[in-house]
């Protein structure tokens, strides 16, 4: 059984690595043309910075990661009209060969805007308009990959945002259907209520453990869920996803810590273990890839497990 880890964003280690960004806001300070000059240059620049995190990923055995969202700014605008597949041609047929070649999965994770429970059909709209990017951008990029949401709003009950959630799912065409995974959240939706749902609708699940300490119903106890997690990666052809992360102290429960805590880790890990599946973890931590390798160190102290490169094998 191997646990591979993978981190979010770009790496602090690289100190010159950012994403450029562009808010509306901005870009309508300037003429139309100058403003969309400024933007493709921007885009472009996030293309390079991509291409040196996937090498300096590859290097480190870093066989997973999360594309920041914010690497291309606006192209899901209603008011920003450009043909990003041409403009950026070249730039998305270098990448896919990285991509290609250094053998990472790539996942993506829209903010939480973007949902499928929203009450508002003017959300709900550009939701699919994000969905819709996505998949072009796995097809650009050639890759398998998943986005992750959360269900999102329990306006005015859960049961009749949980409603709106299907509609909304079932109107999709299935190529959508299969890119969305959903995730378990800290304040509304239990494992629980997410897993019904994924089980439903089969859709694969991720089980986020920081979410789930922070908001869990009394009776739930996550080593009865986690086989059922695990199910409903069946037919996916990808190892099942999970989140890890810590929080800073007991008052700011719900906040990401810079580094995790080894003794949490440790914990998860043995419960992981009966599974006998491989299992792809994201580390939600502030510190990025310098917590991914700290905590890596830790772990080479602890007998029962084997650590090579970024992998843990129980």
């Amino acid at each position: 059984m191997q646990i591979n880890l993978g981190y979010v964003g770009n790496p602090p280690t690289l100190l010159d690595i950012y994403s450029h960004s562009l808010t509306f806001k901005e870009f309508s300070k300037y003429e139309y043309d100058k403003g969309l000059d400024l933007l493709t240059k921007r885009i472009k620049l996030n293309f390079k910075n991509f291409e040196k995190v996937l090498k300096y990923n590859y290097d480190n055995k870093i066989k997973f990661y999360r594309m920041t969202h914010t690497m291309f700014p606006l192209l899901t605008h209603p008011s920003i009209n450009i043909n990003y597949k041409e403009v950026f041609k070249e730039d998305f047929k270098r990448l896919k060969e990285k991509i290609n070649k250094y053998n990472i999965r790539i996942d993506t994770h829209p903010d939480e805007f973007c949902l499928l429970t929203s009450d508002k059909d003017k959300v709900t709209t550009n939701s699919i308009e994000i969905l819709k990017f996505h998949l072009e951008l796995f097809k650009l990029l050639g890759i398998n990959g998943k986005c992750v949401l959360h269900i999102g709003s329990s306006r005015p009950t859960k049961e009749e945002a949980l409603n709106r959630f299907r509609d909304n799912f079932n109107k999709l065409s299935n190529e959508l259907k299969s890119l969305i995974i959903l995730e378990n959240d800290d304040k509304t939706y239990t494992v629980s209520d997410t897993l019904s749902l994924c089980e439903e609708l089969k859709i694969p699940m991720v089980l986020d453990y920081h979410h789930f300490i922070c908001n869990h119903d009394k009776n739930e106890k996550i080593n009865k869920l986690l086989p059922r997690i695990i199910k409903t990666w069946d037919n996916t052809n990808l190892n099942p996803k999970m989140h890890f992360s810590t929080s800073i102290n007991s008052i700011q429960k719900r906040n990401h810590s810079t580094y995790l805590n080894y003794n949490s880790f440790i914990k998860f890990l043995k419960l992981l273990k009966p599974l006998n599946t491989d299992i792809d973890i994201m580390l939600e931590a502030k510190g990025r890839d310098e917590a991914l390798f700290r905590l890596i160190r830790q772990l080479k102290f602890y007998k029962d497990f084997k650590v090579k490169g970024t992998t843990i094998i129980l």
